[in-house]
């Protein structure tokens, strides 16, 4: 059996759409993760000490904060600012970067709050449609 392959145009096209996807799937595996939307969200105020975060994300553990501050700060959404002071004093903020992203996911945070109860009656009808018929 015969199979055409793309033209060389045609494959520089898929190369170029597997590598956007891929770099898409990565920005969006980082901040669709469970800790770094809040923590962002909490550093949208400004800046803050490490307790005062953990104290504003319900159920994030000391470990995961600390994880989810440091990837932030490697992809150059959150900066560290450590202060010579006794006892010596960290502060966490959002960058430029970090308050685009802010920007962005308030309007996806307005649009689930205009939309939940939508949701909540799409699954409602979706459940009942699939529900066991329990009638003799």
């Amino acid at each position: 059996m015969h199979v055409d392959r793309p033209a060389s145009g045609a494959s520089s096209v898929l190369k170029a759409r597997d590598e956007m996807t891929c770099q898409v799937r990565d920005v969006l595996n980082r901040v669709g993760d469970k800790w770094t939307l809040s923590v962002v969200n909490e550093l949208g105020a400004g800046p803050r000490r490490f307790n005062e975060l953990r104290r504003a994300v319900p159920g994030i553990s000391q470990r995961m904060l600390t994880a989810t501050l440091r990837v932030l700060e490697r992809d150059g959404l959150v900066i560290r600012s450590v202060y010579a002071e006794v006892p010596p004093r960290v502060d966490y903020e959002l960058t430029p970067l970090g308050r685009t992203l802010l920007e962005r996911v308030w309007g996806l945070v307005d649009w689930a709050v205009e939309h939940h109860d939508d949701i909540e009656g799409a699954r409602d009808r979706y459940d009942a449609r699939r529900a066991p018929d329990n009638s003799p």
